[in-house]
C-alpha cells in the first residue's frame, strides 16, 4: 500500500498544512497555534478551572503546566484562587489574552468559511460522518490493542 491510499496519510498532511497556516497567523502576533488552542478554552468572563483545559484539549497536564507558565509570563493569563474550591486554581485572560483569543477564533471561523466556500454543505455532511468512524475505528483498534483477549485457548491445551 502506497502512503497516499492510506486515511492517516492525508489527515497528518491535511492538519500539517492547517497547523502551518494557524501558525503562521499566529506568529504575525507574537503567539503560537497551542497557545490559540489554549485561550479558546478559557472563559473569557468567568475564567477557566486549571484542571479543566488539558482534558478539553486532549492534552497531558504536565505539557498543559509549561504553557500556562509561558503565557502568564507573556501577560494572557493570570490566575486566582476559586471561590468554591480554594484548593484550586482558575486561569483568566488579560485583556491581551483577550485581543489574541479573539485574533483565534476570527482566524478559524475564516478558515471554515474559505472551506465552505469550496464544499458544499451535503460534502462537509459526508466528511463528518467519515469522520465519525474513523474515530469509530480508532476507539476500536485502541480497545483490541488495550484490552487483547485475555487468554488464548490453544495456550492452555497440554
Amino acid at each position: 500500500m502506497k502512503r497516499e491510499d492510506t486515511v492517516d496519510f492525508h489527515i497528518k498532511s491535511a492538519w500539517h498544512a492547517i497547523s502551518r497556516m494557524y501558525n503562521q497567523k499566529a506568529a504575525q502576533e507574537d503567539f503560537t497555534t497551542s497557545i490559540g488552542f489554549v485561550l479558546i478554552n478559557i472563559n473569557s468572563k468567568d475564567g477557566t478551572p486549571a484542571t479543566k483545559i488539558a482534558p478539553m484539549m486532549g492534552l497531558e497536564a504536565r505539557s498543559l503546566t509549561r504553557m500556562l507558565k509561558s503565557m502568564e509570563e507573556k501577560g494572557l493569563i493570570f490566575k486566582k484562587p476559586d471561590p468554591t474550591d480554594k484548593r484550586s486554581v482558575r486561569i483568566f485572560l488579560t485583556e491581551e489574552g483577550k485581543r489574541k483569543k479573539e485574533i483565534s477564533v476570527k482566524t478559524i471561523k475564516d478558515f471554515n468559511l474559505a472551506v465552505r466556500e469550496l464544499v458544499s454543505e451535503e460534502e462537509l455532511k459526508s466528511f463528518f460522518q467519515i469522520f465519525d468512524k474513523i474515530n469509530q475505528a480508532i476507539e476500536n483498534f485502541q480497545s483490541e490493542t488495550i484490552n487483547p483477549n485475555p487468554f488464548d485457548n490453544h495456550l492452555y491445551e497440554l
